[in-house]
């Protein structure tokens, strides 16, 4: 698994430390050299600092907490797999995703610290970026077509750990789950908030949910990050549409 160990060493910065990543080197084993091991561990002493995140850091914290939302209701469904796959693919490539589905696999067995996991991506990683690696944990849950009570809850959960305010949570659940009013939901404001309220809540909006926001992950993430923008931009143009503004 060489191929794999020179993505430990050369894309994991904080990601190889803590709760993280010690499921991580559990799973991985002998599959990780001992060369990479003293590249990464340097970092596990350094203070957090969340201008480190890179596309390893990321893609680490992707790979832990999908297996957490696909195990929310009890079962592993294909469809499930297929959606990361296909992330993995976009993201990686086909010789790098055969790679990391094994990881994946492994990591579904354990027992998954969501709350530990979580606070160390709190630490470490941009607000921009977590809203990211939310926006793909719900791609996942919905990846069989629905929603069970489980599944949201553990989303929350996640969020929660990740220190994501519920506002930012419930706007983008309403960007997956839809609902009454789900379109002010999806900028943060109430349905009696004025006309001007709802243009300023949108330029807010507009800013947090930026695909430059996550350029540094890589493209293709940049690329993922489109899909909020349009539902925001979608959800507003229906609450104008709605109220006849221009």
């Amino acid at each position: 698994m060489a191929g794999f160990s020179k993505w430990i060493g050369g894309g994991l910065g904080w990601a190889f430390g803590g709760p993280l990543g010690a499921m991580l080197g559990f799973a991985v084993g002998s599959m990780i050299d001992r060369a990479s091991t003293e590249v990464d561990t340097k970092f596990v002493n350094d203070e957090p600092r969340r201008n480190r995140t890179q596309s390893g850091d990321f893609s680490a914290s992707l790979i832990v907490l999908a297996a957490a939302v696909m195990k929310a209701d009890g079962k592993v469904v294909k469809s499930e797999l297929n959606y990361v796959k296909a992330f993995f693919v976009r993201h990686f490539g086909e010789a790098k995703t055969k790679e990391l589905l094994p990881l994946l696999k492994k990591v579904l067995d354990q027992q998954i610290d969501i709350y530990g996991i979580g606070q160390q991506i709190r630490l470490n990683m941009l607000q921009a970026d977590r809203l990211q690696l939310l926006h793909f944990l719900f791609g996942v849950a919905g990846a069989d077509g629905s929603y069970s009570d489980t599944e949201v809850a553990v989303l929350n959960q996640i969020a929660s750990a990740m220190g994501i305010h519920s506002y930012d949570f419930q706007s983008i659940k309403a960007m997956f789950i839809k609902e009454i009013e789900g379109d002010y939901k999806i900028l943060e404001i109430d349905t009696n908030a004025s006309d001007e309220e709802v243009k300023k809540a949108y330029r807010k909006m507009a800013v947090r949910f930026h695909p430059d926001k996550v350029a540094h992950l890589g493209e293709d993430v940049k690329k993922e990050a489109q899909q909020k923008f349009v539902k925001l931009q979608e959800a507003y143009d229906n609450i104008k549409k709605k109220r006849g503004l221009k």
